[in-house]
């Protein structure tokens, strides 16, 4: 029987706590129980195993992650949007650490497929992308640019991994500038002939 006030919402959010606390690679249902005073059992009523919650601490990272971004985006474009999708993007990143590392891992196709915050997410992306006037095949390239480039940033910037004097964030600042000059004379490729 399921634990009173116990809901898959309240240990989803708990465990997306967790994980920014402990590091997401250190999320288990043991530890969730402990923090809930439960047996581990009691978390089978609400999660399937362990994969089914880091999955669900996924997609909600996900969802507060595009809705943060879509906020910072929104009335702006061009260079303007894409510094405030990067900056948003990397303030949560930095300030979410097990959430995001949650963002980055496999989920199953059939599962995002359904995701609202997937389908928000291409909306936000390439609607910023097609103001520097990105059609397929190139927005594709572009997005996946974007991607490696603000979490190869992040994830170097989190883990200590900038050791010259240089003002982190000015470096940041000058990345995003080289990305609005690649996005403006982006080199593009023809859409394939149907």
């Amino acid at each position: 029987m399921p634990r009173a006030g116990l809901t898959a919402d309240r240990l989803v959010a708990a465990a997306a706590d967790l994980a920014d606390e402990v590091g997401f690679d250190n999320v288990t249902l043991s530890a969730l129980a402990r923090r809930f005073g439960v047996k581990d059992a009691s978390l089978y009523s609400h999660v399937k195993n362990l994969q089914d919650l880091r999955t669900r601490v996924a997609l909600l990272a996900g969802g507060e992650m595009i809705d943060h971004i879509a906020a910072a985006v929104a009335g702006r474009a061009g260079k303007e949007a894409l510094a405030g999708f990067a900056e948003a993007y990397r303030e949560y990143a930095l300030r979410h650490p097990g959430r995001y590392a949650a963002i980055q891992i496999p989920v199953d196709q059939d599962l995002l497929a359904g995701a609202p915050a997937l389908r928000r997410t291409a909306e936000i992306t390439y609607g910023m992308l097609r103001a520097y006037g990105l059609e397929e095949p190139d927005l594709t390239d572009a997005v996946r640019l974007l991607r490696s480039t603000f979490h190869g940033y992040c994830a170097l910037e989190a883990g200590g991994g900038f050791g010259a004097p240089r003002d982190v964030r000015r470096s940041w600042e000058k990345a995003i500038d080289a990305l609005h000059t690649a996005l403006t004379h982006w080199p593009r490729e023809e859409p394939p002939s149907r």
